[in-house]
């Protein structure tokens, strides 16, 4: 009887961490391009206005750099999304702000790339509005 029960014991933990590691997603982000999208053009508009002097500085780039991380993953091989407008200029602008984060770590973002970065993020604002 006692080898029965472990043995059940056995099969319950075997299911039970097999059906945790399916559950949720790994990253950050929720699996609607549309909204993930936006998620993405918010957290990079905070992260490209912050102030030189700003107390949560590290925690919003920070924050910045694992959503860019996360968008790529996730939509980097999707055929669904590579096509479109918004997924293009996207992809231009998290290139820049990651190759400025990764070249220049403790530099503020420069005036000319954040200009740039704004007039991107709003062409993916526009696409994403009339759907793509």
């Amino acid at each position: 009887m006692k080898r029965y029960w472990s043995r059940l014991l056995a099969l319950v933990l075997v299911v039970s961490i097999g059906l945790m590691g399916c559950s949720g997603s790994p990253d950050s982000l929720t699996g609607d391009y549309r909204q993930d999208t936006l998620a993405v053009v918010n957290i990079m508009r905070e992260a490209i206005n912050l102030s030189p002097d700003s107390p949560n500085k590290a925690a919003i780039q920070g924050e910045a750099r694992q959503k860019i991380n996360d968008f790529s993953a996730r939509y980097q091989r999707a055929n669904s999304v590579s096509g479109l407008g918004s997924f293009t200029t996207m992809r231009t602008a998290l290139n820049s702000l990651a190759g400025h984060y990764s070249s220049y770590p403790n530099r503020p973002v420069p005036e000319k790339l954040k200009n740039r970065l704004e007039k991107e993020l709003q062409q993916v604002e526009t696409a994403l509005k009339r759907g793509g």
